[in-house]
């Protein structure tokens, strides 16, 4: 289930961003975290894993008018190759239907992957 961050999962966020491999580093991940909560175009989503009712994965994005650039995918090592990844960014769209989703150097070939994943299953709509 995709839901906004709020500040009562803070540990979570932080366990699951630390999970980026430029994160690492604990004064690099407190920053990142502040950054997500000072700056109002920078948002953090997350998954719930509706089995176990937990926290398994997370989305940090930065919003403009008319883009979502993803600057951060963490997904729960128990929980990868699960599809969740496609979950998050299928949320997302459904969050702001208006923007177009795009990556960062580390995102980008996760966007690329889901994009043509829609791109299939809707070209399987139309020809179905």
């Amino acid at each position: 289930m995709f839901i906004s961050y709020n500040q009562s999962c803070e540990k979570i966020a932080m366990g699951l961003l630390s999970y980026v491999t430029d994160l690492k580093n604990v004064a690099r991940l407190k920053a990142e975290m502040d950054s997500y909560k000072e700056n109002a175009e920078r948002k953090l989503f997350l998954w719930k894993d509706e089995e176990t009712d937990n926290i398994v994965a997370l989305v940090g994005i930065e919003l403009s008018d008319t883009m979502i650039l993803v600057r951060h995918l963490a997904v729960s090592p128990s929980f990868r190759k699960e599809g969740i990844v496609y979950s998050l960014l299928n949320g997302l769209q459904k969050q702001y239907p208006a923007h177009s989703i795009s990556g960062t150097i580390e995102t980008a070939q996760f966007i690329a992957k889901w994009s043509q994943k829609q791109k299939e299953e809707n070209d399987e709509g139309m020809s179905g």
